[in-house]
């Protein structure tokens, strides 16, 4: 069969069971399975598949017709302009936490802190963006920090970048390093809002970095709770919020003695960031 053909084969099968932009998801797929940039793709449609990589193809397709998601079939998902690991043990890296690097970004900083890193995409954007910076990413999942540390070394930022295990700041304890900025996409789903979001984040992304399994803020608390300790005076802090949270998570931020509160939309126009400053 011929790549065009293929191509239009799995396009249908995925409009099939209501893929969002299934044209998009199957020139991805394809691509993937014939080692061939994306961009290149249309040079090579007009040439016969190899039958074991249609097979491959074929199999992605019902995969993704069954809502997995393209990042899982793939192992990859572009974040920033870099290509991260992604598995069913972390987060998919979205563009809307772009906004989250964007805010980051937008001041001087030479250390900062991940707590709840996850694929480390968000400490690897900074520290790879601001090349004299180090940092540390925390989580509770071993499975979430080995993709991480995966991510760190293919960056080569094994110097800069420590990845230790624990919930929040607790592989900090007994130290007295500070950071200049701390930054965090906490799970922030609230446990009734679940059944309501798509199969692809429901079903294939860990719950654990998804909902606290209550209003979506447990984390926020949490976060706010031990900054104190390791915030420098005059730093930041910085998370990802859904969309409905900013003024709950501002107030918060306020209510922890956070100076310059304030909320950052995406390119969307939702609410997606809060950031505020440690008390000199």
């Amino acid at each position: 069969m011929r790549g065009s053909d293929l191509l239009a084969q799995g396009t249908a099968r995925l409009a099939g069971e209501d893929i969002p932009d299934p044209g998009r998801d199957a020139r991805r797929l394809l691509s993937h399975v014939l080692k061939v940039p994306p961009g290149r793709l249309t040079l090579v449609l007009p040439e016969p598949v190899d039958p074991e990589q249609e097979l491959v193809y074929l199999t992605l397709i019902e995969r993704r017709a069954d809502h997995v998601p393209v990042s899982h079939l793939v192992g990859r998902r572009m974040f920033y302009g870099r290509d991260f690991l992604v598995t069913p043990e972390v987060l998919d890296p979205r563009p809307e936490t772009e906004t989250l690097i964007e805010v980051a970004l937008a001041q001087p900083f030479s250390t900062v802190l991940d707590p709840g890193t996850g694929s480390g995409c968000i400490l690897l954007t900074l520290l790879s963006e601001r090349e004299t910076a180090v940092g540390i990413g925390t989580d509770l999942s071993a499975e979430a920090l080995n993709v991480a540390m995966w991510n760190r070394n293919a960056l080569g930022l094994e110097s800069r970048a420590a990845l230790e295990e624990g919930s929040w700041y607790e592989p900090l304890r007994g130290s007295t390093e500070s950071f200049d900025l701390i930054v965090s996409n906490p799970p922030y789903i609230a446990v009734n809002e679940m059944p309501f979001l798509t199969p692809e984040v429901r079903d294939h992304e860990p719950r654990l970095a998804l909902t606290d399994e209550a209003d979506g803020l447990t984390a926020y608390h949490a976060i706010l709770e031990g900054y104190s300790s390791w915030l420098a005076p005059g730093g930041r802090l910085v998370v990802e919020i859904g969309a409905a949270q900013g003024m709950a998570v501002s107030q918060l931020f306020a209510q922890a003695g956070l100076r310059k509160v304030r909320v950052v939309p995406d390119i969307d126009g939702r609410d997606r960031v809060v950031t505020g400053v440690a008390p000199r």
